[in-house]
């Protein structure tokens, strides 16, 4: 097996790039003086190059990408980072429990469906809200991945979030679904024995086996399926979106199902968007030990050994080539390490351009509040504090106005 490497591009730092608190970067450090957050204590690094494959060729056109490199890659974060969903058969259902087509004022559907899961005995179900707007036969949508209270993706709409704007959507053409991640899976370490890995999970885990973040995407995938039978879909515009584990999640729900044709995360971190090597912010060892149900447990091998991964999460973006990709971040979320995000984009965009030798990405990270787009990328780190506001969604649908219409 061939190593083969590249040395990590060195950005630039003019002064309209956006550059961390120095304020912050003090305060937060004398929080925890485990955690790395100055920019010029970050180890050396090299990164795996994406277009090397394990036997040393070099990828140079999309149909060797698609043939080789990307189901190798694909095959190391199964076994490395996100774990292996198991072949059990199962058996999937529709039931709309509700439609309203004069939801919002008569500008939206809204449809809820229970999607239900059967294998071996037992079942379970998702809880699915879909909002399309009643001005197109039609429509793009976004499906949220909520990791946080169900309040925010309040169908009645009696309870308002940023979190999941649907009305903004809906003035803007764009449908809004959403799930809660809880349906799927609890967000608690249990041994997996509740949720969709109760159902599953029939043979003995393994090292390998899948994590909480895996089966999230799986349920992202269920949802999709049924997105893609409603009539009021635009089948070929559906949008995975999250944010923090969430966002982590999505990134691997549109790595390992291309029926999204756009993914976008928001403020992920590590084992999302960030990258491992540069140990700023959440590292391996603390993510692991903080949450040992999201991963796999050979992703624990790794726990202050980043350099030893066989990825990083350029690569993971990689894997969403040439499909949409959006990476965001927060100017307070040093723990998600917004750089280190815009890294990760930067360095995937050699196999983007596989697909579109046009596309190009500064070799600065952004100032702050503007967003940069290229080709079937973009990004931004917003003011503020780690959260998915409107101003988030409202750059989000900015970057699907371009790549979509």
């Amino acid at each position: 097996m061939v190593a083969a490497t590249f040395v990590a591009a060195l950005l630039s730092q003019p002064s309209e790039g956006w550059k961390a608190s120095p304020e912050l970067v003090k305060k937060l450090s004398a929080s925890r003086t485990d955690v790395n957050y100055v920019e010029e204590k970050v180890p050396s690094y090299i990164l795996p190059d994406p277009l090397i494959t394990l036997t040393g060729d070099k990828i140079s056109n999309s149909r060797d990408w698609n043939r080789y490199r990307r189901p190798e890659i694909a095959e190391l974060f199964t076994t490395h980072v996100y774990g292996r969903v198991p072949r059990t058969p199962y058996k999937l259902t529709f039931t709309t429990t509700n439609t309203d087509k004069n939801a919002l004022g008569g500008t939206a559907t809204l449809k809820q469906i229970d999607i239900n899961i059967e294998a071996a005995g037992k079942n379970l179900m998702i809880h699915l809200s879909l909002f399309t707007p009643n001005s197109v036969k039609k429509s793009p949508v976004f499906l949220l991945i909520c990791n946080r209270s169900p309040d925010n993706i309040d169908p009645s709409r009696k309870i308002k979030s940023e979190f999941w704007p649907v009305e903004e959507a809906i003035a803007r053409g764009y449908g809004m679904a959403a799930f809660h991640n809880a349906d799927v899976d609890p967000d608690n370490y249990d041994n997996f024995k509740n949720g969709i890995h109760g159902i599953l999970d029939i043979e003995p885990r393994g090292n390998d086996s899948w994590g909480t973040i895996a089966a999230w995407a799986w349920g992202a995938s269920r949802c999709l399926d049924y997105l893609l039978t409603d009539e009021n879909v635009d089948k070929n515009r559906i949008a995975v979106v999250g944010h923090s584990r969430g966002g982590k999640t999505a990134l691997w729900a549109g790595a390992t199902d291309q029926r999204f044709s756009m993914v976008i995360a928001n403020e992920s971190g590590c084992g999302g968007s960030s990258l491992a090597r540069r140990k700023y912010g959440e590292t391996l060892e603390i993510i692991n030990r903080g949450f040992p149900h999201w991963f796999c447990l050979n992703y624990r091998k790794y726990n202050g050994r980043e350099e030893e991964l066989p990825v990083d999460m350029h690569m993971l973006m990689a894997l969403i080539a040439p499909r949409a990709l959006y990476v965001a971040a927060a100017d307070e979320d040093l723990w998600g390490d917004p750089k280190g995000s815009y890294l990760s984009l930067y360095h995937s965009l050699p196999v983007y351009r596989l697909f579109d030798k046009n596309i190009n990405l500064e070799n600065f990270v952004p100032p702050l509040n503007k967003q940069v787009m290229s080709g079937n990328t973009g990004f931004h780190i917003r003011n503020g504090e780690h959260n998915l506001k409107l101003s988030d969604w409202s750059f989000f649908m900015d970057f699907a106005d371009k790549v979509w219409r």
